[in-house]
């Protein structure tokens, strides 16, 4: 064992206390605790131990621990974030809540789910969909990512474009708060303005305000009828002007996707695209509404995507050409993986109307600093991932990449944007705050994480600059 691994054990009694409320739940030894220590970031960190919670009541007994011995408590979900907020940079022990697992209720009488927080977000849309609902976000890795984890984020997907993310579609929280006290916010109604609502200030706070252990959320009918389109464009100007054309008329997409020429010919290493050869953009649009009105529907989305830099608008006659038209989409980010798995991936928006003005910027960054720059992402509300491809391990293009990705934020910036859609703050994007944010609404903030967590032990070093709590 190293001497930074030893550095890292706890004393013999805090340990005697921690298999007190978690047994044999309770993992200590380095080769069983890395596997916790990394999330879909670059950064790694061993943790002291790792916890795995069953209850809301180990949630509790472990925080009110952590807050008399003053330990760092980094709760987490599967990991599949890509900000490391659950890399414990400054030790301390992870709180596994992908087995709290014990509620998943559908209440279709009144259009909502109670969830516990280790229930991934597939499992819940497939439970919601026996009832003729879904709940609304659907992030990329809805397949694994958890519930909780989804709150935590604050992450949506494509959907979010017509249906909202988390914040518009949970109703009631049950949270362990830095203290170790349990808080119940929001309602069982889509009504309610009793009080603060704390239940939109805890999600998206990425673990450091308190540990969601249920969740309250609101449902969505299923649409009757749903219709898929593709359009390539000659130029990602053409494209995101398209973009731009689609919010603007009374239409509102359920599915608006991106991806630039970089994208597309990524792909193509991939997957049979069956795209024009001069294909510089594209676009993947679904509507959804009632089986009356869905072909009209289709019809006049794809006479507004059609503009004079369009090749094309296809649109989907059955399930197997709706699974064709989105394999180009799918097929991306296994590509990146495969050719950059070392890329810096940043999610930030900007008003639909300024699309074309960030793409052209973008296009002038990654040219002047030689970096490649692959762009896609949810469109129809101006969520574009930006993806600088580079070797971290050449130190030239290490810095030229770090300029770059600086000048892609005052880009954002500049064009009254945000520095992040659904991906969060974490540890990666921490030192850009204060970018975005003033002066006061940074002192609000450390007044309000102090308010929660006084003793400063839940995700310490997450959302914040490193000169703040």
């Amino acid at each position: 064992m190293s001497t930074s691994e030893r550095k890292q054990r706890l004393d013999r009694p805090l340990v005697r206390r921690l298999h007190e409320i978690f047994g044999e739940r309770l993992f200590t030894e380095a080769a069983d605790c890395w596997a916790y220590g990394y999330d879909n970031s670059r950064q790694q960190a061993l943790p002291q131990a790792v916890c795995l919670a069953h209850s809301h009541e180990q949630v509790a007994a472990l925080v009110r621990l952590c807050a008399q011995e003053g330990i760092p408590l980094i709760p987490r979900g599967k990991g599949t974030g890509t900000t490391g907020a659950v890399v414990p940079a400054l030790g301390g022990i992870v709180l596994s809540l992908e087995h709290m697992r014990d509620t998943l209720e559908i209440d279709p009488d009144n259009r909502l789910a109670i969830v516990s927080p280790g229930v991934t977000n597939q499992e819940l849309q497939d439970a919601a969909a026996r009832h003729g609902f879904f709940w609304p976000p659907d992030p990329t890795s809805s397949a694994v990512c958890t519930v909780g984890g989804n709150l935590a984020y604050n992450s949506a997907g494509p959907r979010a474009v017509k249906y909202g993310t988390p914040r518009e579609n949970t109703l009631a929280l049950r949270v362990v708060t830095g203290s170790g006290d349990t808080l119940h916010t929001g309602t069982s109604t889509t009504k309610g303005v009793v009080g603060y609502d704390l239940t939109r200030l805890l999600i998206g706070s990425e673990g450091t305000l308190g540990i969601i252990t249920r969740a309250t959320l609101k449902l969505t009918p299923q649409a009757a009828a749903r219709r898929t389109l593709q359009a390539s464009y000659r130029s990602i100007e053409a494209a995101a002007s398209a973009v731009s054309a689609l919010m603007a008329q009374p239409l509102t997409p359920c599915a608006l996707e991106f991806m630039d020429g970089q994208a597309i010919a990524m792909v193509r290493d991939y997957s049979d695209l069956g795209l024009p050869a001069e294909a510089q953009a594209l676009l993947m649009i679904e509507v959804d509404g009632s089986e009356a009105s869905i072909d009209a529907d289709a019809e006049r989305v794809r006479e507004v995507a059609g503009n004079d830099g369009c090749l094309g608008v296809e649109l989907a006659r059955d399930h197997a050409e709706v699974e064709r038209l989105w394999r180009t989409r799918k097929a991306l980010s296994p590509a990146l993986r495969n050719v950059a798995p070392k890329k810096i991936n940043e999610d930030v928006v900007v008003p639909v109307s300024r699309l074309p003005e960030l793409i052209s910027g973008l296009q002038a960054l990654s040219a002047r600093h030689s970096i490649p720059i692959v762009n896609f992402g949810h469109a129809g509300n101006g969520n574009i991932h930006v993806n600088l491809l580079l070797d971290p391990d050449d130190p030239v293009q290490s810095v030229a990449a770090e300029q770059c990705l600086s000048d892609v934020f005052s880009l954002v910036l500049g064009l009254d944007g945000t520095l992040s859609g659904e991906h969060g703050i974490g540890r990666v994007k921490k030192a850009f705050l204060e970018r975005e944010l003033s002066p006061v609404a940074l002192q609000l903030m450390h007044a309000i994480k102090r308010q929660f967590d006084p003793c400063n032990i839940l995700n310490p070093g997450v959302g914040f600059p490193d000169s703040g709590a």
